[in-house]
Formats: C-alpha cells, sequence, structure tokens
C-alpha cells in the first residue's frame, strides 16, 4: 500500500472516531414487517411468508420519530423502510406521507416484486425520495436464488421505473455468490440499458440462510474476482458502482468504492426492529439490540449506549490482535462476527491479499 493512502487512512480514522464520539444520527431504518412475498437463499433475516411478529402500528414508530425530531435535523436524517418486504405494508403510502410531513426523506429497501407502476406513482406522491431494488442475476440464476419465477421480471420492470424517475437516489444491489458471479459483466449490461447510474455489490455473508449453504460461499479467487471486476467497471465510467461498506479492502480501497471503509453502525445508523427492539444496521440482530421502544426512550438509548459498536476496541482479538491494518479497519463490520463469540466470521483483507492469482471475470 503507497504511503498517500496509508496518510489518508489515518486522517480518516481521525474522522471515524470523532464521529464515534458525536454519533449523529443520520439514518434510522424500521424494518416495518417480517412478511415477505419470496423465499431467498440467504436471508438473513427473521422474515418468513408467513408473519410471525404482528406488524408494527404506523402510530408507534411515528411516536419515535416525535421523539427524536427536536434532538436531530429531519432533512438530513432519512428513514428507511426495510423487512420483510415493506410493500407488504397497506399503509406504506400512509407512513411516506406522515414522515415527510415530519421533515423527514424517506427510502426503502424492496425486492421490486410488488412495486407495480401504480404504487410506484403513489409512493413517489407521498414522498419517496430514495430507492434500493435487489437484482441477483440473470433470469435463472435471480428467480432461484430468491426462490420465486418471474421475479426477475418483476425486479428489472420496477428498475426502469426507478431509473426513470427524477428527485429520486436510486440504486440497485447484488448479492454476488457461485452461481452468479460469471454474469456480472452481462448484469451490468442489463443494468447500463436500463438507465441505472448506481449499482452497489455485495458478497454473501455467512449468517442466517447462507451460513450452512456452501454454494453461496466464494473461494479466494472468486473472492478476488468480484472486487477486480468493480474496480474495472469503475474504471470505465459507464455506471457508478461501489463495493459494500462489508469490510477493509486494502489496496482495493478507493479502487472498489467511493469512499474508505467505516462501519457506522451504532454510529450514524440506528434501527427500530419489528418487535420494537432498538438496534442499529438491520444486518445486526439480537446480538447487537440495546433497548426496545415499548420500554425505553428511544433517544436515551441512542444517546447513552451503543458502546459496543461506538469503541470497537473489543474486537481486537483472535486474527485481528496483531494484524498491520487493524488502525484502519478496527475488526471488519460487526455483521461479519459470530453473535455468540464475536469472533471474526470473515476478514474482507485477509482473503483479499493472500498471494494468490486473481481472476477476471
Amino acid at each position: 500500500m503507497d504511503l498517500r493512502k496509508r496518510i489518508f487512512f489515518d486522517i480518516y480514522r481521525r474522522y471515524r472516531h470523532n464521529q464515534a464520539r458525536l454519533h449523529p444520527l443520520t439514518y434510522l431504518f424500521w424494518e416495518c414487517t417480517l412478511r415477505c412475498n419470496l423465499n431467498c437463499m440467504h436471508c438473513g433475516s427473521d422474515c418468513s411468508k408467513e408473519m410471525q411478529v404482528p406488524e408494527m402500528p404506523l402510530e408507534d414508530f411515528l411516536a419515535v420519530l416525535d421523539l427524536i425530531r427536536p434532538h436531530v435535523d429531519p432533512p438530513n436524517t432519512t428513514v428507511v423502510l426495510t423487512g420483510g418486504e415493506p410493500t407488504l405494508r397497506k399503509d406504506l403510502c400512509e407512513a411516506g406521507r406522515q414522515f415527510s410531513q415530519r421533515g423527514f426523506p424517506w427510502g426503502m429497501v424492496s425486492n421490486g416484486f410488488a412495486l407495480n407502476e401504480n404504487l410506484f406513482s403513489r409512493l413517489m406522491k407521498s414522498g419517496l425520495r430514495s430507492l434500493t431494488i435487489s437484482l441477483d442475476g440473470l433470469q435463472e440464476n435471480h428467480d432461484r436464488f430468491r426462490g420465486c419465477q418471474g421475479s426477475f421480471e418483476r425486479a428489472l420492470k420496477a428498475i426502469l421505473l426507478g431509473s426513470a424517475a427524477e428527485g429520486l437516489t436510486f440504486d440497485v444491489a447484488t448479492c454476488v455468490y457461485q452461481r452468479n458471479l460469471n454474469e456480472l459483466p452481462s448484469l451490468r449490461d442489463l443494468l447500463i440499458d436500463a438507465g441505472l447510474k448506481r449499482w452497489r455489490i455485495f458478497v454473501v455473508f455467512p449468517k442466517g440462510r447462507a451460513k450452512d449453504n456452501p454454494e453461496l460461499s466464494l473461494d479466494d479467487t472468486q473472492f478476488r474476482a468480484v472486487y477486480d471486476f468493480i474496480a474495472e467497471t469503475r474504471n470505465s465510467g459507464k455506471i457508478r458502482v461501489n463495493s459494500g461498506c462489508e469490510g477493509f479492502l486494502g489496496d482495493y480501497e478507493l479502487q472498489a468504492r467511493d469512499y474508505p471503509f467505516f462501519c457506522r453502525a451504532g454510529i450514524n445508523i440506528g434501527s427500530v426492529l419489528a418487535d420494537g427492539s432498538i438496534s442499529a444496521c438491520p444486518s445486526l440482530r439480537a446480538d447487537y439490540i440495546q433497548g426496545n421502544i415499548y420500554r425505553d426512550d428511544f433517544w436515551e438509548v441512542w444517546e447513552n449506549r451503543f458502546q459496543i459498536m461506538r469503541d470497537r476496541s473489543w474486537t481486537r482479538s483472535g486474527k485481528c490482535a496483531k494484524c498491520k491494518v487493524y488502525k484502519w479497519c478496527e475488526g471488519n463490520g460487526l455483521h461479519l462476527r459470530d453473535e455468540n463469540t464475536g469472533a471474526l466470521l470473515q476478514c474482507h483483507y485477509e482473503r483479499l491479499m493472500r498471494p494468490e492469482s486473481s481472476k477476471s471475470v
């Protein structure tokens, strides 16, 4: 790694620590339902087709927004709906109107299956400002990965709607695994033809249903090929592509994304889960819950808890204990740690820097 990058990462480290000290809440996720209309191979949430936890009444989440509103700058605090599948809520448009009336921009992460033109139009009128649609390969592999025939066509229609919309921050998220790795160039061309400007690429991580499915994991050569593809695509300038915020990438930092690695869970990102649990990034489940809106004041929790996320010194154990880049990584993304022991499940830097030949996609 060259000297300029090292200096830059040292400066960015100070920025990260300052953000942890100040912890301004800029993203609040609401897991608004556990119902889902698909059956994804990699699902890491607690969702299922049959609702196990009753949907939280909209009024209960609005009470959280009313509570935090005096303490934040609403135009700079984005509410993001996730699930489950948010489009299954019947009051979705009303929720959006209520967020907008309170001054909060809002967005949604969706599989796109139910996002037809009529619903999309109504959501835009209710103030939808950001949207992410998942597309995980070409037709056969996407449908297989999402457990539903026809899901590719539905997602692509949603992508065409989002790409053409004005005033919408829109991107597509793709999870890479063995079967869709070699489709990335064709998928890139498809998305460019659809008018997409922003694309995020993730590697499936070993939690949830993906934990015990070897088909979803990549070997080190394949893993590096993903980041080589991202870097190559960024250099082409035809579409703005970034890797996810999963881990420190070593020499691939700033080649595979616009910004250095920073796990903002509990620092800038909070969440209210379906049962009222207060956490951070929705990828973090029971092991990082800090309270519950039905017995705790959300703002008091945000201000005075979350120390496990704001002081990451506890992660300096195991393979991280003697790592030469730990000061820039500080233990990787928290969702890549074992729920019971805290041990690191996957190290991006280690996998990318192993002395193996990179293979082009």
